[in-house]
């Protein structure tokens, strides 16, 4: 078996609401989703999901060769941006490759991916998390009692930019979700729009008033001694680590004692996880994946020992996209259909963007003019 080629795909997901963070909003409730197609010359295809825009720069490294050998063609991907750098768009395409080569495994195999990497349990418990800085306080309610009525006792609220504000919401998210827990985890998320000062002082300030699970993402990713001077400062844990690519940028934050939850993105893909995942375990500390369409790494959580929880973003698939996955009991309740168990209706997705053709989003990818130099909290003024 060996792989021959590949097809990119770009479809939607319509999330029925705006969506962003403390940097931003995403101008339309339909945000663009990257599908990779792996071709095979026995007629078998991998999915992968993510951005892989450089995926000419790492794709001869896994052409003509056996797909079943993941580990090995992960690490000659890396080795073919040695000079260059694997960090950014570049790690992304190794990503969605090694996400679609993990497919292809499972597939030849006959069984979930869950099953080849080793998991005993098809469940992975999650956190509720509805990117939902832009949402008014009913329709975060609705929201989360969306979530709640599929057994999630712990969110995630987006915010860091009016303290009052952030505290109101805090209380919903608690209120809603404390249908299921008479202590429901919550976990608030500032997406790196503070500096370290502000983050603590912001911080302690939520927690006089109520109890923080973890605050994600306070101030840069790479800043270890920023990081560990909030960890000390406040009671909650520090969680970071969704957009670090590759092992060596964990190395400065465990060496500082900066992170109590050690973050994975899932766009840049299973191998990554994995790895990171037992890093992370050696250093006695949890593991959790940041959420992305379809929630691929979903399969590696189940099969590692210090998985924590998973975000879950959303109750919906992408579209053209058939997820073999549920949302129950607070978690993703996966499949049977042998790999990462997706289906591409490729026509579906070629008619809906001939019929409606996506806009340029800009939305939180841009970092505001002001963030992590503001004294005062702004809502409105700095952004861009």
């Amino acid at each position: 078996m060996k792989v021959t080629g590949y097809r990119s795909l770009t479809t939607e997901h319509d999330w029925g609401r705006l969506i962003g963070d403390a940097n931003g909003v995403m101008p339309r409730p339909r945000t663009e989703v990257h599908v990779l197609i792996l071709e095979t010359d026995e007629g078998i295809d991998g999915v992968g999901i993510g951005p892989h825009g450089d995926i000419g720069k790492v794709f001869d490294a896994v052409e003509g060769q056996d797909p079943r050998a993941v580990s090995a063609l992960y690490d000659r991907m890396l080795a073919r941006v040695f000079k260059t750098g694997h960090a950014g768009s570049a790690f992304g395409a190794i990503g969605a490759i090694d996400t679609a080569l993990w497919d292809l495994k499972a597939k030849v195999a006959g069984e979930p991916l869950w099953r080849t990497l080793g998991a005993l349990d098809r469940f992975v418990p999650g956190y509720a998390s509805g990117l939902d800085i832009a949402l008014d306080d009913d329709g975060l309610a609705r929201l989360y009692q969306e979530f709640a009525a599929r057994g999630f006792s712990a969110g995630k609220l987006k915010g860091g930019r009016e303290l009052e504000h952030d505290l109101r919401r805090l209380g919903i998210l608690r209120d809603v979700l404390g249908r299921n827990s008479a202590h429901p985890a919550l976990m608030f998320d500032a997406n790196e729009s503070w500096n370290r000062s502000q983050a603590v002082r912001y911080v302690a300030a939520l927690e006089r008033k109520l109890d923080l699970t973890w605050i994600e993402e306070p101030v840069r990713r790479w800043d270890a001694a920023g990081l560990a001077s909030v960890r000390r400062g406040i009671r909650a844990a520090v969680a970071t680590g969704e957009n670090l690519t590759g092992l060596e940028q964990y190395r400065p934050l465990l060496d500082a004692d900066a992170v109590d939850v050690v973050q994975v993105g899932n766009v840049w893909g299973i191998t990554h996880f994995l790895r990171v995942a037992a890093v992370a375990h050696s250093h006695d500390l949890p593991v959790s994946p940041v959420a992305y369409h379809t929630n691929p790494v979903a399969h590696a959580a189940a099969a590692v020992p210090n998985h924590l929880t998973f975000e879950v973003q959303g109750l919906t698939s992408p579209i053209g996209l058939r997820v073999d996955q549920e949302y129950d009991d607070g978690g993703i309740v996966l499949g049977d259909e042998p790999g990462i168990g997706i289906r591409v209706d490729e026509e579906h997705i070629e008619a809906v963007r001939a019929a409606d053709p996506p806009a340029h989003d800009d939305g939180p990818h841009v970092r505001p003019r002001r963030a992590g130099l503001r004294l005062v909290p702004d809502a409105a003024r700095d952004l861009p």
